[in-house]
């Protein structure tokens, strides 16, 4: 994707997060993009399928051998379980009820949660509004790896493992970084898992319950669709802190690809982002974009060039909460 940027440490700027004005321009050009913002009606349905499937998918792995368990959980259930993760991010952002049904679309949330195993969505929630508000935040992104995280996972075989203990890390980080007191809806979020869990190891015994959670943490650690996690912001390109990826796994993700299109309208639903492209083609085709998900875990394990500290870094000042 063009020169590479030697990294030692985080890439720290004194700027404003490119969104917020690029969505100020794009909007005063094209105001007809404010009729994309609202719930996709679809999303409640889809979602809800693929949680059916899960539990299904239960009941028919409980007799399997377990070498069977762990490849149906990476090739099948990890697959469905990643892609509710992403529907718990459309979530986050209220289109699957609206802003007038908060409510509505955190129980949902907490619905989804429940094949990946391992309570989630409401802690994602709290944690994701501040990835939007302070993109690239010191002490606020917790999606930016840690100090240490950067300069131990420097070398090709540290990065891999670096990918394989990503989900670690990922909820682990936040604790570190950024801790938060622990809200009413997250003990909800546990309580309805795990009761979930437990009525599945009654009816069907232990191996449901590990192909579901060895589901969540393969494909969110070495996986083609963990490709994202990288893809999204880490800095293949100077200058540059977010990327889209426009290729076929957006038909299994929600359209999370779509990402520098998602941080200019967090309000649009994933299925409505590639309009967002086609409107304002203009503000979309020129920037450094990534054809392949798969390439962008090869070139992060294997380029010397890139690693954790591959990420812009700025302060920011707290908003007033209202």
């Amino acid at each position: 994707m063009g020169n590479r940027v030697t990294r030692g440490d985080f890439e720290w700027v004194y700027t404003e997060q490119p969104h917020t004005q690029r969505r100020k321009e794009i909007l005063a050009k094209y105001p007809e993009i404010k009729t994309l913002m609202g719930p996709d009606p679809h999303l409640k349905w889809i979602v809800s399928g693929m949680v059916f499937v899960q539990f299904l998918a239960c009941y028919l792995v409980k007799d399997l051998s377990w070498k069977w368990i762990f490849f149906w959980a990476y090739a099948f259930g990890g697959c469905i379980n990643h892609s509710l993760t992403l529907a718990i991010h459309d979530i986050s952002h209220n289109v699957a009820f609206g802003n007038k049904q908060a409510k509505w679309n955190r129980w949902f949330a907490i619905f989804a949660n429940l094949p990946i195993g391992i309570p989630y969505s409401a802690s994602f929630k709290k944690y994701h509004i501040d990835h939007h508000r302070y993109l690239g935040g010191d002490s606020l992104d917790v999606d930016i790896p840690t100090d240490f995280e950067g300069w131990f996972f420097c070398t090709p075989l540290r990065k891999l493992l670096w990918l394989f203990l990503q989900p670690l890390f990922y909820s682990l980080r936040p604790l570190y970084v950024n801790p938060k007191a622990i809200t009413r809806m997250e003990i909800f979020n546990a309580l309805a898992q795990f009761s979930i869990d437990l009525i599945i190891y009654y009816l069907w015994g232990l191996k449901p319950i590990i192909y579901l959670i060895a589901g969540t943490i393969l494909c969110m650690g070495i996986h083609p669709i963990s490709g994202h996690f990288i893809a999204e912001h880490y800095m293949f390109l100077k200058g540059y802190e977010t990327y889209s990826y426009y290729g076929p796994l957006n038909w299994l993700t929600f359209n999370v690809g779509y990402h520098m299109e998602h941080h200019d309208f967090p309000s649009i639903p994933g299925c409505r982002l590639p309009m967002v492209k086609k409107i304002a083609a203009e503000y979309y085709d020129n920037l450094p974009h990534h054809q392949s998900w798969i390439r962008v875990l090869w070139d992060f394990v294997f380029d010397d060039t890139i690693g954790p500290y591959s990420r812009v870094k700025r302060l920011c000042k707290l908003a007033k909460e209202s």
